[in-house]
């Protein structure tokens, strides 16, 4: 084959540097260019935060109560009195004569209170129970109904000893019921004592006797 030799126009190895060069300078406008474009960017939004209130507190003065004194009554209305009216006077009679024998009529006198006799609490010698106290027991019925139930305990009966040793008005003080209050005054009326005595003479005398009901096992 016989070598076929290219036109100068065709060989592009003689423009290789031209084309080299103008690249070049057109890439480096381009890079120029865009170095000097501004880019805006969007500026960052603000968040606003919303600042606490201050609330300022007034200061509450505490008032009082100022009371207030009633108004004064009013003052009565006089009431007009007609002049054609004639108030009569009351005569009173000073010469009247003042019969001095008459009977007089007096306010009826006081009743008179019975007395309530008189006793003693403490003398110097105190009455003596004749038999002493396990005699009066003794002589003590202990009742069907508060044994049934069985009722126990302490009867204190006070009494009034006469200046005969009689037992005057006796009474139940400390009861336990179950009929043995009544067993106990029974037993006290039927008692006879020596009476007390207050500088040498028997007086009456008040006194206090205890009366024990016991259950036998």
């Amino acid at each position: 084959m016989k070598n076929e030799r290219k036109t100068p126009k065709a060989d592009l190895k003689k423009f290789y540097t031209v084309f080299l060069e103008t690249g070049i300078i057109m890439a480096l406008l381009v890079m120029i260019i865009l170095v000097k474009i501004n880019i805006e960017a969007k500026p960052p939004e603000v968040i606003e935060v919303n600042r606490q209130e201050i609330i300022q507190m007034e200061e509450v003065v505490q008032t009082k109560q100022v009371e207030v004194p009633p108004p004064p009554p009013r003052p009565p209305v006089p009431v007009e009195v007609p002049n054609d009216e004639v108030i009569e006077e009351e005569v009173i009679d000073f010469d009247a004569e003042l019969d001095m024998d008459a009977p007089m009529d007096l306010p009826p006198p006081p009743e008179e209170k019975e007395e309530e006799e008189d006793f003693f609490v403490v003398v110097e010698e105190m009455p003596e129970l004749i038999g002493g106290m396990a005699a009066l027991q003794a002589s003590v019925k202990y009742p069907e109904m508060a044994r049934r139930a069985g009722i126990e305990g302490r009867v204190t009966v006070q009494f009034v000893v006469n200046e005969k040793g009689e037992v005057e008005n006796p009474r139940v003080i400390r009861g336990i019921g179950g009929g043995c209050d009544e067993a106990a005054l029974e037993a006290v009326r039927n008692a006879k004592f020596k009476p007390g005595r207050q500088r040498g003479r028997p007086v009456r005398v008040q006194y206090a006797l205890s009366i024990n009901f016991r259950l036998e096992n």
